[in-house]
């Protein structure tokens, strides 16, 4: 995850930007935690855990005399696109400037070399989480997938109280931590399979999201594991939850169950987890966590209404760097053409280009035809992933038509059915 903006301003020659060095990890994570306003002392285990995964070339600092006072770090990743296949990407995360430091251009230098590497090392895209909105679109980057989280009040959802499990031949087990390490790498490896907007996790990951890995910077708590399997015997879900222990004046249990990433491989899978959670003796409130914007949710309860939209915003941004094996990359449920003129202040993906689809396939390459539909890298990245309506860009002037009805063409191309979705922060 990234934070701080920075604007190019005096002082900045002063300042060496440049890959740490292996005895600089300290100063740099103090910068990091100062950045995201942590407590900037820092333990010898978390400099240990950071060593661990740095990337000497790809961990950048900003440094004035001596102090690091900018932190950027980026790494390999893949990035599930349209039809399931998947791009190498450059993922950006731990961006932070100083407060002492802010608006002399340290965010841009470490991004312009970072957006440099990546297109040089071929990556596709490059993304990130951004904790604060505004900053990001002037890199080329632009959303592309919704983090979306229901608050579900369990009495009023209408759900039957004696259920007791799925009635179409599956069942739901609680199983631990080591279970989930053997059983979620492959079941993420389905999901990712078919669901735009998902990135791959590697073993680390699932030693943080278990609790065999505890960093110093984040508290731990054992959750409850629920896997359905389907009546083969097949996981098809997991849904990890944690509860407090809230009771009311008169003794009624007001308990809150929070959900951690849970991931399903099919509708029954959601049904009954979800309804699993629900039904938990005690729990009264069901937080989701982050979820799909279109999730089935809502309507898998007999109370739609009983799960409260809390939180709805702006999640994964991305930023194509290749706009020919970007666009070729993914599938297509229409057929046409579409000429394309990218405009980019980096210089990274500018240029016209031809995009012929159908759901045979698709070939793009640049071209001197005259441009129908003109935007910039954030917007064709906001459209990439078939989320964002090129119609209602051009309704906010955010892309302009040369050939009339081209916006309507770009939606009948590039957007889906289902809404892309990334479950992972990083």
């Amino acid at each position: 995850m990234s934070r701080h903006q920075d604007i190019q301003g005096p002082g900045v020659r002063d300042i060496d930007v440049r890959p740490i060095t292996e005895t600089e990890i300290p100063d740099w994570i103090r910068a990091l935690n100062t950045g995201f306003l942590r407590p900037p002392a820092i333990s010898e285990a978390e400099i240990a855990d950071r060593s661990s995964y740095l990337v000497p070339e790809r961990t950048l600092g900003a440094f004035d005399g001596g102090r690091c006072v900018a932190t950027f770090r980026s790494f390999t990743q893949e990035l599930t696109v349209v039809g399931g296949s998947v791009v190498p990407a450059d993922a950006i995360t731990n961006v932070s400037v100083t407060s002492t430091h802010r608006r002399r251009g340290l965010l841009t230098r470490m991004m312009a070399r970072d957006l440099s590497a990546a297109k040089e090392r071929g990556d596709v895209v490059a993304t990130l989480i951004a904790a604060e909105y505004p900053i990001y679109g002037r890199y080329g980057f632009g959303p592309a997938t919704t983090a979306t989280e229901w608050t579900i009040d369990v009495p009023r959802a209408g759900l039957d109280p004696r259920w007791a499990g799925p009635d179409d031949g599956g069942r739901i087990d609680l199983v631990d931590g080591e279970d989930v390490r053997k059983l979620g790498p492959e079941l993420h490896e389905r999901l990712r399979r078919v669901q735009p907007g998902v990135v791959d996790r590697d073993e680390r990951w699932w030693q943080v999201g278990t609790g065999v890995l505890t960093l110093d910077r984040s508290s731990w708590t054992e959750p409850f594991y629920a896997v359905y399997r389907n009546a083969d015997g097949e996981v098809e879900g997991l849904l990890p939850y944690i509860s407090d222990g809230e009771w009311d004046d008169a003794k009624q249990p007001l308990n809150t169950a929070k959900v951690r990433g849970m991931i399903a491989v099919s509708p029954a899978a959601e049904r009954a987890l979800w309804w699993h959670v629900c039904s938990v003796d005690w729990v009264t409130v069901v937080k989701t966590g982050y979820r799909a914007p279109d999730d089935l949710l809502p309507h898998l309860l007999p109370d739609p209404r009983a799960a409260r939209l809390t939180t709805q915003a702006d999640w994964l941004w991305v930023r194509i760097l290749d706009v020919v094996r970007a666009l070729e990359a993914r599938t297509y449920t229409g057929t046409g053409t579409l000429v394309l003129e990218v405009t980019d202040g980096d210089g990274l993906s500018a240029g016209r280009y031809r995009l012929d689809a159908s759901p045979d396939g698709a070939s793009c390459s640049r071209t001197n035809d005259a441009a129908e539909l003109t935007l910039g890298a954030g917007e064709l990245a906001a459209l990439w992933l078939g989320d964002e309506s090129a119609v209602r860009l051009a309704a906010l002037g955010r892309v302009a038509e040369s050939r009339a009805g081209a916006a309507t063409t770009a939606d009948a191309l590039l957007r889906m059915s289902r809404r892309p979705w990334c479950p992972d922060v990083f």
